[in-house]
């Protein structure tokens, strides 16, 4: 398969229409994966996802993609992408319920909570938002430091180690919006919403080499 490919798992966690309409005027051949046995198959790797972290691992489970993803993450070390739930899935666990997540990464997913005595922030984080750049990364390649992109959640991760944060986004206080610890990474904003700053950092992902 040429380097284009990417499959992206579909588990019911939202409509991927625009995210694959994205990546095909990228240049990139995306396909749906609806059967975990496909996932074999793909190079890399893109879990997509909005609503309840309980409902995405829940779905995961159902479906059977559990050890099909592992098998693909950890052992043959293919690149993952993780966009808005499929980034918090990338952690441990999540105030948002109870059940386990991916594991992966060693990160919790927490409400936002803002400092008392600040002004007061509404829930969901929704809009363009300016990231701040931590490290130099290749998904980074070819975005200026005012590249915006689009964000709507109520959740973000706190991480163990805050070397995985590649940047931040600012709403009342700094949360990790783009993380990378090797061939795993996750965007807490929604690529595919975020016009040319979102081609250009999908259009790195496709150049992460696999394994």
């Amino acid at each position: 398969m040429g380097n284009r490919v990417v499959g992206i798992v579909d588990c019911g966690l939202g409509n991927l229409g625009a995210l694959m309409n994205m990546l095909r005027r990228i240049g990139a051949d995306p396909a749906r994966l609806s059967q975990p046995e496909q996932i074999v198959g793909f190079p890399r790797l893109i879990l997509p996802g909005v609503g309840a972290f309980d409902t995405g691992m829940k779905s995961l489970a159902e479906k059977g993609f559990l050890p099909f993803l592992h098998q693909a993450v950890r052992v043959d070390r293919k690149p993952i992408l993780g966009v808005c739930l499929g980034m918090q899935l990338l952690g441990r666990k999540s105030e948002e319920g109870t059940m386990e997540g991916l594991g992966w990464i060693d990160a919790e997913t927490i409400r936002f909570r803002f400092p008392p005595g600040t002004r007061e922030w509404k829930v969901p984080h929704m809009g363009w938002s300016t990231l701040t750049w931590k490290r130099v990364d290749s998904l980074a390649n070819g975005l200026e430091e005012e590249s915006r992109f689009y964000f709507v959640h109520s959740y973000h991760l706190r991480v163990a180690n805050p070397e995985v944060v590649v940047a931040s986004g600012t709403y009342g206080i700094d949360f990790p919006a783009v993380i990378r610890e090797g061939n795993i990474l996750g965007v807490q904003f929604h690529p595919e919403k975020s016009h040319r700053f979102g081609f250009r950092l999908l259009a790195n992902f496709l150049e992460i080499p696999g394994p």
